[in-house]
């Protein structure tokens, strides 16, 4: 269920190292197959990454599990909280993951920036991605030193603006609260499924057992393309094709969905419109 951000990568390190990559598989409801998971992990699994919550059925990993299973193998874990940091809680201790990144664009920030949680001692023994000013510690001829984490991983200038526009998202976040926020987001979760689901010929994807506040579904007889134009000729905002989630869409049997993303801003009366403008547009296809 992994957004091709957290494939591609992956992919691109395998080929350098001559590595191999198994994938977690995911049931018809959504959710990933824990029991399957752990057989896959042996003595020459090297790394765990993992989506917190997918952006395609908003399915909420058990990463503590996960951590968990990894860890009593010695098996470092990854998580891709790009989905999970602005809907959710985050305490990286009670998940026992081992590193956490975000980006900023999806908690209401700057784009071109986000952050990167690693445990210190981890981030000890890692080298440099990069070299620069502001890294180094001491240069001579005869070798280089770094500064400690984090400073070894900012080289260069760092991107002050972007930094800054995220901590005022975060303040802002964490002034609201992500519990009411994830509490608010829930209700209109189950709000909307509730109202998409009595429609006729629209099929919600995925039943995961925990679900955060998206939800995709297909209509039949339309392409999701065709169901978010017509939305937006209604003024109705959605993203529609394979989300980045190629994969999962392939597992699922499905070309493309019609994602609906719900935030603290939005209403139950938008809601409603939008079932409504549903209707509407199974209407045109109906004829």
């Amino acid at each position: 269920m992994e957004h091709h951000s957290n494939i591609v990568p992956w992919q691109m390190l395998c080929e350098e190292k001559g590595a191999s990559l198994d994938i977690i598989p995911v049931s018809d409801d959504g959710d990933l197959l824990i029991d399957e998971f752990e057989k896959l992990l042996t003595d020459r699994t090297r790394i765990v990454s993992v989506t917190h919550v997918s952006n395609v059925l908003g399915t909420i990993n058990p990463v503590d599990r996960i951590a968990e299973m990894a860890h009593s193998r010695n098996i470092p874990v990854f998580v891709d909280g790009a989905q999970s940091a602005a809907h959710l809680p985050i305490d990286v201790r009670a998940l026992g993951c081992d590193f956490y990144a975000f980006s900023a664009h999806k908690l209401y920030g700057p784009t071109g920036v986000g952050a990167l949680y690693g445990r210190a001692e981890m981030l000890e023994e890692m080298l440099p991605y990069q070299t620069g000013g502001g890294a180094i510690n001491s240069v001579t001829f005869a070798g280089t030193t770094f500064k400690p984490p984090p400073a070894k991983f900012e080289a260069g200038t760092p991107n002050i603006a972007g930094a800054t526009g995220l901590a005022a998202a975060i303040a802002y976040i964490e002034e609201m609260g992500l519990e009411r926020i994830a509490a608010y987001e829930r209700e209109l979760l189950e709000y909307t499924v509730a109202r998409l689901s009595e429609m006729p010929r629209i099929r919600i994807i995925g039943n995961p057992h925990e679900r955060a506040s998206i939800v995709s579904f297909a209509m039949e007889g339309a392409h999701a393309h065709d169901v978010a134009s017509i939305l937006d000729s209604y003024g109705i905002a959605i993203r529609a094709g394979h989300h980045c989630a190629e994969p999962l869409h392939e597992r699922l049997g499905l070309a493309a969905t019609a994602r609906v993303s719900l935030a603290f801003y939005n209403l139950k009366e938008e809601i409603d419109k939008l079932a409504e403008a549903i209707g509407e547009v199974g209407k045109i296809f109906r004829q």
